[in-house]
């Protein structure tokens, strides 16, 4: 499982920079405006072959008794609980902070992995910088600089050196690993209690009853699964509200370990922007998936018209998924869903000869060749399997850094055409051959 990071400290010390740096993106926002994040954000991170999960907290204010810092507050202690290790940032050209010493005590209270972080060290001399935080007890400061990168890598390093290698080789002959996501009481536990046909999970309805990640084997038809119920994700007007609002993280690595996810959606209710959120960290990921419209007969012909709608609208990246309209409790449509599940598995583990591909390449360039870059027009060669859940073609040719995304995606949806890889997205990589006669 990989290890989850988890950003803390007072509001205002630079912890959405270190997120945006330690994932690489700007999807956390920054300004010099203590308390700007209210939200939590969770992102993917990696340091070579080590991939990891950050999660970025509100400014925390441990002694806060209400109000919007008190909820921060409430968050950041869920997120303590579930991390793997924790960043305590600091400001270093504040010097030590009366909020500083509150927070290292509720940390170290905890008993969680810490490191210190003090950031906002560029240019300096890190052991007169750090000299002064050694008062806070948490251990030897760590100077980083989030805004400029300096130590950031260093600090990677250090946070994942506890852990052991992660081993994403699914081992043979056992069966696919399929998680059941979605907002809370749309009906996940009691699809799984269908599938075993006993109570093996508690479901009732009562939003929130599931708080962990639980992994229940069972067999179907002369086929091995492990079936894992997740936390309910939240929508994000009530996920605020609640210190379950962490159990996201649990949901997250449930994805991360299972080879296909069935999204669960309400057809009761409207498609949410965390049911997108889901989704599009199951494709990141890389993760087959179905989606399962659950509690259809409890709705008129109207509504199910809005549903579908809605669906098309907000999931329409979802093209490549199985859509069932199902009813959990009842045992309704369960069958073609389990059906779906292992059409999407043996897509993803599909094995895909490189004759074919190298002959599909072809028939896709014949039929559209990717746009010239100046005088140049990219030459694709041949094309080979790199990979599997999610299928990984690899094309070779010449200019190729050059090849928009554009036609990288009309590739894909080429390949996943022509092989018939329904319920699993698919990954295209480029690689340029080297030119013999030009010189290093």
């Amino acid at each position: 499982m990989k290890p989850t990071l988890v950003i803390v400290g007072r509001p205002n010390v630079g912890k959405s920079t270190l997120f945006n740096r330690l994932t690489k993106t700007r999807d956390a926002l920054v300004a010099d405006i203590p308390g700007l994040t209210r939200d939590r954000h969770y992102g993917h991170g990696r340091l070579g072959d080590r991939p990891y999960l950050v999660v970025d907290t509100g400014g925390f204010e441990p002694q806060a008794k209400d109000g919007i810092l008190h909820e921060m507050a409430r968050q950041a202690e869920a997120a303590i609980a579930e991390a793997d290790m924790l960043l305590f940032v600091v400001d270093g050209r504040a010097g030590v902070a009366p909020q500083d010493k509150a927070i290292a005590d509720r940390l170290r209270k905890s008993g969680r992995p810490l490191l210190l972080v003090v950031n906002k060290g560029e240019g300096v001399n890190r052991a007169v910088f750090a000299a002064e935080f050694h008062e806070l007890g948490c251990g030897v400061p760590l100077v980083i600089s989030s805004a400029h990168g300096e130590g950031v890598r260093e600090l990677v390093e250090e946070a994942l050196a506890p852990f052991p290698v992660e081993r994403e080789e699914q081992e043979a002959g056992t069966g696919p690993r399929v998680a059941v996501a979605g907002r809370p009481n749309v009906g996940k536990s009691t699809l799984i209690n269908t599938l075993l046909g006993e109570e093996r999970v508690i479901a009732f309805d009562m939003p929130g009853t599931t708080r962990d990640a639980i992994e229940v084997p069972f067999e179907r038809n002369g086929r091995s699964y492990t079936l894992i119920d997740t936390a309910g994700l939240r929508r994000r007007g009530k996920v605020f509200e609640t210190i379950e609002k962490f159990s996201v993280i649990k949901t997250l690595q449930a994805v991360e370990q299972c080879n296909v996810v069935v999204l669960m959606v309400d057809a009761s209710q409207e498609i949410s922007d965390q049911d997108a959120h889901i989704a599009g960290f199951a494709i990141e990921a890389g993760r087959a998936l179905v989606l399962a419209v659950n509690k259809w007969d409890a709705v008129d012909e109207y509504r199910r018209s809005q549903i579908k709608q809605d669906i098309e609208r907000k999931l329409n990246f979802l093209g490549f998924a199985r859509i069932h309209y199902v009813s959990a409790l009842k045992g309704e449509g369960v069958n073609g869903l389990m059906a779906s599940v292992d059409r999407a598995w043996a897509a993803a583990m599909a094995k895909l000869p490189t004759p074919q591909l190298t002959r599909a390449l072809q028939d896709a360039v014949a039929k559209q060749e990717p746009p010239r870059h100046g005088a140049t027009r990219p030459k694709l060669r041949y094309a080979h399997q790199g990979g599997s859940n999610p299928p990984i073609i690899v094309i070779h040719g010449n200019a190729l850094d050059h090849v928009p995304d554009s036609y990288r995606r009309y590739l894909e949806r080429t390949f996943m055409e022509q092989f018939q890889l329904q319920g699993t997205p698919l990954r295209v990589q480029f690689k340029t051959s080297k030119n013999p006669f030009v010189r290093d």
